[in-house]
Formats: C-alpha cells, sequence, structure tokens
C-alpha cells in the first residue's frame, strides 16, 4: 500500500471565525479507534460544536461529530464521545496558563489528514460580542464591494 502523503482536508469550522477571535493555533494529533479512522477516510465529519478542554494535564476534544462507520459491527464507536489530543508537554502547560485567563477557551478549527494520520488543528480563542461580528459582518461586504467595483472597472 502506498503511504500517503500531504494534507487532505475533512471537515472545517467555519462558525468558529466568526464566533471567536483567534489568538493562536495548534495542530494537534488524536487518539482514534480503527471505525473511527475508517469513518474520517470516508470524509464524514463534524465540528460545529465542538470543544477542547485540558483534564488532568491532558487535552480532551468532545463534542466532535464522527458517525458511526456503515460496515462497523459491535466495534463501531459512539459518534461523539471525548476524544484525547496529542501535544507536547510545553504546548499543554502553556494552554493551561492561558485558557485560565477569562474569556479564553479552545475551539477546533479543521480536520485534515497529515501524511496518513489524523489531525486536528485546535485554536486559542476568545469570544466575540455581537457588534464585533457586525462589524467583521460591515468589514467583508464592503470588500466585495470594492472587488465587484474593480471588477467592473476592468
Amino acid at each position: 500500500m502506498a503511504q500517503e502523503t500531504g494534507n487532505r482536508p475533512i471537515a472545517k469550522n467555519r462558525r468558529a471565525r466568526y464566533d471567536y477571535h483567534i489568538d493562536e493555533t495548534y495542530e494537534a494529533g488524536m487518539v482514534l479507534t480503527g471505525t473511527e479512522v475508517k469513518s474520517l477516510r470516508q470524509g464524514r465529519a463534524s465540528l460545529v460544536d465542538g470543544f477542547a478542554h485540558i483534564h488532568d494535564g491532558e487535552v480532551w476534544l468532545n463534542n466532535v461529530h464522527i458517525p458511526e462507520y456503515s460496515q462497523g459491527t459491535w466495534t463501531n464507536h459512539s459518534s461523539r464521545r471525548s476524544r484525547k489530543l496529542l501535544l507536547h508537554r510545553e504546548q499543554i502547560s502553556r494552554l493551561i496558563g492561558k485558557t485560565r485567563e477569562p474569556g479564553r477557551t479552545l475551539v477546533p478549527l479543521s480536520l485534515y489528514f497529515s501524511d496518513g494520520k489524523a489531525k486536528v488543528e485546535i485554536a486559542l480563542a476568545r469570544g466575540k460580542r455581537e457588534y464585533d461580528k457586525r462589524h467583521a459582518i460591515a468589514e467583508r461586504e464592503a470588500k466585495r464591494d470594492i472587488e465587484r467595483a474593480l471588477r467592473r472597472r476592468r
């Protein structure tokens, strides 16, 4: 079997960039069962309600939906179980200090295969206020209008 190379995206959490200010991002490996990997290889996952938290010096990913594998039997996994993330000890200790600050949380941004291994990109984020969201929408629409005007001018 040929070794898989490069990055292959599985799922993105587009809502996270709308709801949060992203401060730092980290790439983490995940501890998965066989049927979870097979389900991910089919491109089926959802990060919408997902979040990460630190418990006993370990980072755990919760509420990420990886549906059951269709050909799985009694070995199938629970679709919303907690999954352990694999990070370096220095990164975990840094995240412990940062998440203790008020308003900071860990959210998953994307799920992908990197050289055949399932990875998740998590972000240290601060929640946006309602007026921040409106400002971001207005900024995006203004940028779109400028691009339209430039295209019409050419």
